[in-house]
């Protein structure tokens, strides 16, 4: 990203340059991303492939999926966590340790490209951040987990516009230690260019 001169008198404009806005997220057959909070399922090599893709990157949420990390796990390690709430105070809050909280997705999405391995930008969720994200996103990473639990969120719908790239493995499912299925998915928009780590 690159400042471009702004009329007399006014700031820069921060141009996006950086190839990589992506999404990432777990889901059911179904859909559901969450439940009560949390992730209805217990998937270790999930966990492991998450780290493998945000690793070293900064990472944007909403408040209450910031909430949703066990207090140990926050802020996450090796990345700038970003936290966009519209609660007043809450940044100054002990919760809010180690984020750096701002009121609207576009700062978020500046303040990401400007934090160390700021060529990738991961968008965590929850919902409502998903929704507004959607047009600044072109990459998509989504873990299909293999199972029908119910939940009260629902995964963001990618559209015509989304074109699957890829799974791992390309036919059938993974099983993990647990003895759930899973299969990691790849989606773009446009001509994006990107390999997702296995």
């Amino acid at each position: 990203m690159s400042p471009q001169p702004g009329s007399p008198g006014q700031p820069a404009v921060f141009r996006f340059t950086q190839p990589i806005v992506g999404m990432i997220w777990a889901q059911t057959n179904q859909g559901v991303i969450g439940a009560d909070g949390g992730m209805p399922w217990h998937l270790p090599e999930d966990l492991a492939h998450f780290k493998r893709i945000t690793g070293g990157h900064p990472v944007v949420m909403g408040r209450k999926t910031w909430d949703s990390f066990p207090a140990k796990y926050r802020p996450l390690p090796g990345r700038t966590n970003i936290v966009v709430t519209r609660q007043p105070g809450w940044g100054s809050t002990p919760e809010a340790g180690g984020a750096v909280v701002l009121d609207s997705l576009d700062q978020a999405l500046v303040e990401a490209q400007l934090s160390p391995g700021g060529d990738e930008v991961w968008v965590l969720g929850g919902g409502q951040i998903f929704a507004q994200a959607m047009d600044d996103c072109n990459v998509a990473v989504v873990t299909v987990i293999n199972t029908d639990v119910p939940g009260d969120t629902q995964a963001p719908v990618l559209g015509p516009e989304w074109m699957f790239r890829g799974a791992t493995p390309k036919e059938g499912w993974h099983t993990s230690a647990n003895g759930t299925e899973y299969r990691f998915t790849l989606w773009a928009r446009g001509e994006t260019e990107f390999e997702a780590p296995e």
